[in-house]
């Protein structure tokens, strides 16, 4: 099996996981499912399908919704097991850079003044 995402790829999943990323979880199952979920939320988040949709975006939207898409599969893959890391510090360190990229692209996507630029193609 491979890596089913619309909006990101598994390189870029791979490349947000960082070196040390414990193989147990890091499954093509576990990084579909994970890729599902980011995409399921950032479609309820802006009230957009943007799986659907993907063909009409902007390549800078694209790129934007595919960072977020391999920082949510990344930071779930770190959390399944971190036991691949040399601390759970450094662990933690990585999820959290995620989580704060997420957060902004949270915001860049919930701005509805950014509602036109987002969907155009």
């Amino acid at each position: 099996m491979v890596v089913t995402s619309v909006l990101s790829t598994e390189a870029e999943m791979d490349a947000m996981a960082g070196e040390n990323i414990d193989t147990t979880g890091w499954t093509d199952n576990n990084r579909t499912a994970w890729g599902i979920q980011a995409e399921g939320y950032l479609n309820l988040i802006s009230r957009y399908d943007f799986v659907t949709n993907v063909g009409t975006l902007a390549s800078k939207t694209k790129a934007i919704l595919s960072e977020y898409v391999a920082r949510y599969t990344a930071a779930s893959g770190i959390l399944f097991n971190t036991a691949g890391f040399t601390t759970i510090v450094e662990a933690e360190d990585m999820v959290s850079f995620h989580v704060y990229r997420m957060e902004k692209i949270e915001s860049w996507i919930k701005d509805q003044k950014q509602e036109t630029f987002i969907k155009k193609t």
